[in-house]
């Protein structure tokens, strides 16, 4: 108890004793939900921006992001380009999100290098940037953490599917996807070095990039077809929407279910391939996993907590012998907004 001299003021003691019943400031104006609103009582603002708002894939990424955010007390602006090989689109998106002084912002860049300039004025300007799906060629300390699966592990799990499945002979396809995109670049350089490891099997096409849309991987996947021919025994295409492509091919062509083909990520076509015997094997993300632990990052960021460098989500193979159990049938079908 403070003690107050006998000469002290009736106004004086009236004043110090309502000091003394405030309670404590240093989260004033802040939202009871997890501390997430900024100091003026408003709830915070993040900006997610995937590589493209078309394929099924980046719907269960923002279905997650959304889950996150509800239980964070965040709101999700979440805008990109329609297309995936759209640079300028997604550079003018994170631009205007800079330029709108967002609370944070969580990035899929379909350009490894092009993207990093914007990171770096994000960061310059005191808004927090997490980065997620895809890499980013700039240093560690321009963005607070990248969310992601490990794409390496997922190409080198797909060369092994496709080795089992040929017996450790045969000559396969490899399918990129798009210059620029870090993912799949990682996908594409497993699977060569694990493929490498088993002498009998031929890479005799690797250099052939399938592009984003489905379309333009089913007119790639034509091309490859017309010059190998019956030569080609295994295929292997590194996202949906080129997977999608191949598949349609394949059906054209009445090869489904005679070449082995390994694809990666999920969508009904696929799931519904692989059970009929078209597909031998699908490497599987957790897209929900990744939207929702990306909203997690970048809270944790913006309030100055300490976050993880790298968070991995997980990378999985379904196959027709497990197609249903419950964790493959989870990834096969994800949520989704």
């Amino acid at each position: 108890m403070r003690y107050l001299a006998p000469s002290s003021p009736p106004v004086l003691i009236l004043l110090i004793a309502l000091i003394g019943c405030q309670p404590p400031a240093d989260r004033a104006g802040q939202a009871d939900r997890s501390g997430s609103a900024t100091d003026d009582g408003k709830r915070l603002q993040i900006a997610m921006i995937p590589k493209g708002t078309t394929h099924i894939f980046w719907r269960s990424v923002h279905f997650g992001a959304l889950q996150a955010a509800e239980e964070l007390g965040a709101d999700i602006q979440w805008r990109g380009p329609q297309k995936e090989s759209d640079r300028d689109e997604q550079l003018n998106v994170i631009q205007g999100f800079i330029n709108k002084r967002v609370d944070g912002i969580c990035l899929a860049p379909l350009d490894a290098d092009a993207l990093a300039r914007p990171v770096k004025e994000a960061g310059r300007g005191g808004i927090p940037v997490v980065i997620f799906d895809s890499g980013l060629n700039a240093e560690p300390d321009s963005f607070a953490s990248y969310v992601a699966t490990d794409n390496y592990r997922g190409g080198q799990l797909a060369a092994e599917s496709m080795a089992a499945e040929l017996g450790g002979e045969g000559d396969v396809v490899m399918l990129r996807y798009n210059q620029g995109s870090e993912s799949t670049h990682q996908r594409e350089e497993g699977f060569l070095e694990a493929i490498a490891a088993y002498p009998g099997i031929n890479v005799i096409s690797s250099d052939q990039y399938a592009g984003t849309t489905t379309e333009s991987a089913m007119d790639k996947a034509q091309q490859v077809l017309n010059r190998y021919g019956d030569q080609i025994d295994g295929i292997f295409a590194v996202c949906e929407p080129n997977a999608e492509g191949v598949l349609r091919a394949l059906e054209d062509r009445k090869l489904a279910g005679k070449v082995v083909f390994v694809g990666f990520d999920s969508s009904d076509a696929m799931a519904e391939a692989l059970r009929a015997g078209k597909m031998s094997a699908i490497v599987l993300q957790d897209p929900v996993q990744m939207g929702y632990l990306s909203i997690q990052a970048i809270v944790k960021a913006i309030r100055g907590e300490p976050v993880d460098a790298f968070l991995d989500t997980g990378v999985y193979v379904a196959t027709q012998e497990n197609i249903d159990s419950d964790q493959i049938q989870k990834l096969l079908n994800p949520e989704k907004t």
